[in-house]
């Protein structure tokens, strides 16, 4: 799941236009074959609900809308509304994946969040919309509170969730990390699909990404060049790579179409690719 179009485009300095998206997502979808991509965050502003809907004109008649994917919150069903709007069916619904998260940010207890979240469930399946759930800080809850982690998990596996989405938010973790949690998580509940989201900022994340794949994640989240806040997330073309050369799994990406979509997103995102980048840079 690529998500340039939302996490990449949180980058400092990095905004996109509505025609600028709606070509990337084309290309995206129908040249490069990524499975599903990450467009927006709801509510953010009028520009980017116009930029989704857009994006869902062009996509539903060519039959890929259920794999163009917003981002949306806890809410009351605010979120939910506004992806309606913009004629996507997908939500990534942002929960929190720490007890941290959940007692400082909302000051709630775990089952008063989890009540919400089952609400939320609740409206979107009346609405016709498909939810993944991402597990906001879910590396710091492995760390510092596993049993909030897998009550959550318990609490959610047998509602209407395709995917569940686990985010090294605070790119903390390392790969030995990364072995022990997703382990632990799969194992647990073989029955779910695992998504893993890595940022960069100790230079892991595909590193990272190479152990989630190795535990059984189905998954793995990316952006074109790296690009996200802060350090950024794992680049696609790195983690083509290692899947192509180092893990030999199976995938649908065409990895003929890489330098067209990386260098389109350096002359947009106004971020170039450093001469030395592994897999796309100039001297590589």
């Amino acid at each position: 799941m690529d998500t340039t179009l939302r996490d990449g485009e949180q980058t400092t300095g990095v905004s996109f236009n509505e025609t600028e998206k709606l070509t990337m997502a084309r290309i995206l979808l129908e040249e490069l074959k990524v499975d599903r991509i990450e467009v927006a965050s709801a509510r953010v502003s009028d520009g980017e609900l116009k930029a989704v809907k857009k994006i869902t004109e062009w996509a539903e008649p060519k039959g890929y809308l259920n794999r163009v994917e917003v981002l949306g919150f806890v809410d009351g069903g605010t979120s939910l509304q506004w992806i309606k709007e913009s004629g996507a069916v997908v939500l990534n619904l942002l929960t929190k994946g720490s007890l941290k998260h959940v007692q400082s940010q909302l000051k709630k207890t775990p089952e008063e969040h989890v009540k919400d979240i089952k609400g939320i469930l609740k409206m979107a399946q009346e609405m016709g919309i498909t939810v993944n759930v991402y597990l906001e800080d879910w590396s710091n809850g492995m760390v510092n509170s596993p049993d909030y982690v897998f009550y959550l998990l318990e609490s959610l596996k047998d509602e209407p969730i395709k995917r569940f989405m686990l985010p090294d938010t605070l790119g903390i973790l390392n790969p030995d990390q990364v072995t022990s949690f997703c382990t632990q998580t799969t194992q647990r509940f073989p029955e779910l699909h695992f998504d893993f989201h890595a940022h960069n900022d100790y230079d892991l994340a595909v590193g990272n990404v190479f152990a989630a794949v190795k535990t059984g994640i189905k998954g793995i989240h990316t952006t074109v060049n790296g690009l996200g806040e802060r350090a950024g997330n794992a680049p696609l073309a790195s983690v083509i790579g290692i899947l192509s050369d180092h893990l030999n799994v199976d995938f649908n990406l065409l990895e003929s179409k890489l330098t067209r979509i990386s260098q389109m997103v350096e002359t947009l995102s106004g971020i170039r690719i450093p001469a030395n980048k592994p897999l796309t840079g100039e001297y590589v």
